[in-house]
């Protein structure tokens, strides 16, 4: 038996619904994103689905292994669906004292979507996204991507036998989120320009219905995705935290965050919502030019610059979700330098969790937030870090070489510098060395 949901335009002067089974990514009316809603909101015993959800962790079917599915109660899939999984979500709560002490705030846990099994937090969203594909019967999935998206969707189509093409901006994409495409057995087509160009392409190709587009635009991607804000209050007691930040890139990840944390309010699963925040990087941030007042209205970014190549993004699809997410909870928008993303990301590894550098805006931000008042020394945060260190291993090698360098040749100095100690191999020599690091 189908469950009570309808895709729904999010644009108030519309409002259209549309079966679950249309293959829409934009309302067909006036071409407004689209949210998967309730037709009616589930009558749910409390108490009972918490214990549900917490036992099923203890369980090894496959959906209950899983950290989307172990919540499926809430998402818009028959009981019977054949689920395409890995074992995503479920990921960490870190403690990260000296990320706390670098912010100046009293509180501080790290919510390490990197953990997820291709390495970033589009795992979550690509279970449902390509579950839906298989339900809607769907032979060949696709994605623009700079490399996290496309890893993960060319692992779950390979879980469940679809072909795969995914478009990457050519030379823009590192050679480790490259690899895992490879791996997983997707065709990787390079385009000239970056990724805007290749999103601009790709949804034109899924016009014609013969591709399966699963970029955030994608609202079955949001249903996966939001089962992280779930998790996140199942791990705090169901406590919601005073803030919750979040890189800012294409913005599917804020608006995600908005509306699983929504849900949860309008169930009565928790009593409030966060304080959700979205930090983009000084180079590509037309959502923060926008909402910050700087542009009358939302404009596209056409030449976008940072080396955080995972938030690359001039032209964010979502950014409309992403800012119903930050005016309804009083969040703010914000920009940090390269230099900032660059130090936050160290500071991240000397508290042993360590992070790709789009992940580090967020500890970034709060430290800025937290510097302007907006963010109380009492108050408990929590940042989403959305991508494995071992993501983007050139930076993290050239940063502590003090040889990395901006787009634009502008180099970012190594506060935090480590670089390797050439020793020649004598004990005396090494024995001078290890004693010297006290």
């Amino acid at each position: 038996m189908q469950k009570p949901f309808a895709q729904r335009c999010i644009e108030p002067d519309c409002g259209s619904t549309f079966e679950l089974a249309a293959p829409l990514y934009v309302c067909s009316r006036c071409g407004g994103l689209l949210d998967v809603d309730w037709t009616e909101p589930p009558a749910v015993d409390l108490d009972s689905l918490r214990n549900v959800w917490r036992s099923r962790m203890t369980s090894f079917e496959a959906a209950d292994r899983s950290g989307v599915w172990r919540f499926r109660e809430l998402l818009p899939f028959a009981a019977d669906v054949q689920i395409v999984t890995l074992n995503e979500g479920n990921t960490p709560l870190y403690n990260a004292p000296r990320s706390s002490e670098y912010c100046g705030v009293d509180s501080l846990q790290l919510k390490h979507q990197g953990a997820n099994p291709t390495g970033s937090f589009k795992d979550t969203g690509m279970t449902s996204a390509v579950t839906q594909a298989k339900v809607l019967g769907a032979r060949l999935v696709a994605c623009a991507s700079t490399g996290n998206t496309a890893a993960s969707l060319a692992a779950y189509a390979a879980q469940a036998g679809l072909l795969c093409a995914i478009l990457v901006p050519e030379g823009q994409v590192s050679y480790a989120k490259l690899a895992q495409s490879l791996d997983y057995g997707a065709k990787v087509l390079e385009i000239e320009g970056n990724f805007d160009s290749c999103m601009r392409v790709i949804r034109e190709l899924s016009d014609d219905g013969s591709i399966y587009l699963v970029n955030s635009i994608n609202p079955f991607r949001i249903e996966g995705q939001k089962t992280v804000a779930i998790e996140l209050a199942e791990q705090l007691a169901w406590q919601v935290p005073d803030h919750l930040v979040v890189p800012g890139g294409n913005l599917g990840n804020s608006s995600a965050f908005g509306k699983g944390f929504r849900e949860l309010l309008a169930l009565g699963l928790t009593t409030r919502m966060p304080r959700i925040s979205v930090v983009q990087a000084e180079g590509a941030s037309p959502f923060a030019a926008y909402v910050n007042g700087q542009r009358g209205e939302f404009v596209d970014e056409q030449h976008p610059s940072t080396l955080a190549s995972a938030i690359k993004i001039g032209a964010p699809v979502s950014w409309k979700k992403a800012l119903r997410a930050v005016s309804e909870t009083e969040g703010q928008v914000l920009t940090v330098s390269e230099q900032e993303i660059a130090d936050a990301k160290a500071v991240i590894g000397r508290d042993g969790i360590g992070c790709e550098p789009a992940s580090a805006t967020t500890v970034a931000g709060i430290r800025k937030l937290r510097a302007e008042g907006f963010i109380k020394p009492g108050e408990t945060v929590v940042a989403v870090l959305t991508g494995h260190l071992l993501k983007d291993t050139d930076y993290v090698n050239k940063y502590y070489n003090n040889s990395l360098e901006t787009e634009h040749g502008q180099r970012i100095q190594g506060t935090f510098s480590n670089p390797p100690i050439q020793v020649r191999g004598s004990l005396d020599e090494l024995r001078s060395v290890l004693s010297s690091l006290g």
